[in-house]
């Protein structure tokens, strides 16, 4: 038995399509939309219409951008062009920057290396970063990619790949987090916290 018009359950599919939100959230967000006065709901589609339509890939960091040419950080005078951050996804460029210390440029691979979903080097954008590197301005590489088994396996390929590029590469710093109690740190985490220890 139906027990909503076709037209919804597309709805209801659509949002379930989206990650982390599952099928209850689905239907919260498709009765929603249909509770939106009609102007309200023209304008939710055309946003997301006008985002696919404007976004597109900085033809330098692969971060999103808008409009032709290279993104605003790329463009910006006040970066480091010698400093590289590579991150997995436009998302960590947003964490970065939030925090306002890093004064470099990005590179973002739109993805980790992850041979259980069938991710290999030439799925990312890795070429790109290499181009970069092998321009010759280039100092240092940062590895940002998270401190998961994907995130290292990545992070160790594209130091090998780099190295004959003469660059400096680096790793971010990782351990007991701030506010967090060493008893509940497991052991990866404490061994890379000794490892990372530096003078007070």
């Amino acid at each position: 038995m139906q027990y909503f018009p076709p037209a919804l359950e597309k709805l209801t599919e659509q949002f379930a399509r989206l990650p982390g939100i599952g099928s209850k959230s689905a239907q919260r967000l498709a009765l929603f939309v249909l509770s939106m006065p009609d102007e309200e709901a023209a304008s939710f589609a055309d946003a997301i219409v006008e985002a696919k339509r404007a976004i597109h890939l900085c033809p330098v960091c692969q971060n999103f951008t808008e409009g032709e040419g290279p993104c605003a950080i790329c463009r910006s005078g006040k970066r480091d062009g010698g400093v590289i951050c590579v991150v997995a996804d436009p998302k960590d460029v947003i964490a970065l920057e939030r925090a306002r210390e890093y004064h470099g440029r990005y590179h973002v691979l739109h993805g980790v290396i992850s041979p259980m979903n069938h991710v290999g080097p030439d799925d990312l954008h890795v070429k790109e970063l290499v181009e970069r590197v092998a321009a010759g301005d280039v100092r240092e590489v940062i590895m940002a990619t998270n401190p998961d088994t994907e995130g290292e396996a990545t992070a160790m390929y594209l130091s090998r790949l780099l190295k004959p590029f003469g660059v400096r590469v680096t790793r971010l710093a990782y351990g007991v987090p701030v506010g967090g109690h060493l008893e509940y740190a497991d052991d990866a985490t404490l061994m890379r916290a000794l490892e990372g220890r530096r003078e007070i």
